[in-house]
């Protein structure tokens, strides 16, 4: 009876020793959604034993994650910048790019908002603070909230270089962290206005933005203004299950994970 103790010990310490903790940080608008779902399918595709740990804080967050070992791959809405490929580095981690999927920034207003169309430049006014009253647009009267994410998301400053010109936000703009709390504050508000990605864009109080005549549909990604690529980074020589994660994702299984959340397959576009 000893020895069968024994064995039943030895056999939950070598399982507990096999179990791989893959840690994946940054972007909320992967993270919140997609790389979960591609998770728990990669460990139903025989990864069992890996436990995933994620932290979707903003795209910001990714690099130096990376550059200090506490992730193993770090997931961005925006290309990684000079100066974070040169902290990872200067720490000896040379970080290769992995694209994951393609996504569409959709402008959310309220849902009892009689506003459903604006152009380009019209938007660009919006977020500069430059109009600031929705009477200006065609619409009721009341002052335009202006709903941002954060200063450490990708997609701040994705927004601030494809809509914005470059410009600043305006101060009174309220900064959110992530894109879910963004499409509940637009849906609670009738003066508000935000901007989400497109697997976000199907809250509840909300509707999107037509801009300059291009719905925010998949289809019309190639000319949609604000479409963008998302990204996993990850050291050149990743771990094991890194590697085989970031193979899962860019396989057909994985795609269609993409599809299913709200994403767009890289083969569309």
């Amino acid at each position: 009876m000893k020895h069968i103790h024994t064995l039943i010990a030895a056999a939950v310490l070598t399982a507990t020793a096999s179990a791989q903790t893959l840690s994946i940080k940054g972007s909320d608008t992967l993270g919140s959604k997609l790389v979960p779902q591609l998770a728990e399918a990669f460990k139903a595709a025989g990864h069992g034993g890996v436990k995933f740990e994620i932290a979707a804080e903003g795209s910001a967050t990714a690099f130096p994650a990376l550059a200090n070992g506490t992730a193993q791959i770090g997931m961005s809405s925006r290309q990684v910048k000079d100066e974070e490929r040169t902290e990872c580095r200067t720490k000896g981690v040379y970080i290769k790019e992995h694209k994951v999927a393609y996504d569409m920034i959709v402008v959310l207003v309220n849902k009892k908002n009689p506003v459903g169309a604006l152009t380009k430049e019209q938007i660009a006014k919006i977020f500069t603070g430059q109009v600031k009253d929705w009477s200006e647009l065609g619409g009721r009267a009341g002052a335009i909230s202006v709903y941002t994410r954060n200063t450490s998301s990708g997609t701040y400053k994705d927004w601030q270089k494809l809509a914005m010109g470059g410009r600043d936000y305006p101060a009174s703009s309220l900064k959110m962290a992530g894109n879910e709390q963004i499409a509940q504050e637009v849906a609670k508000n009738p003066n508000g206005i935000g901007y989400v990605g497109l697997a976000y864009s199907k809250t509840s109080g909300v509707k999107d933005i037509v801009v300059g005549g291009i719905e925010p549909v998949a289809k019309n990604a190639p000319k949609y203004p604000y479409s963008r690529l998302c990204y996993f980074y990850a050291p050149e020589k990743p771990t094991a299950e890194a590697a085989a994660f970031l193979e899962f994702t860019a396989s057909v299984k994985g795609q269609e994970i993409v599809r299913r959340v709200g994403f767009i397959p890289l083969s569309d576009l």
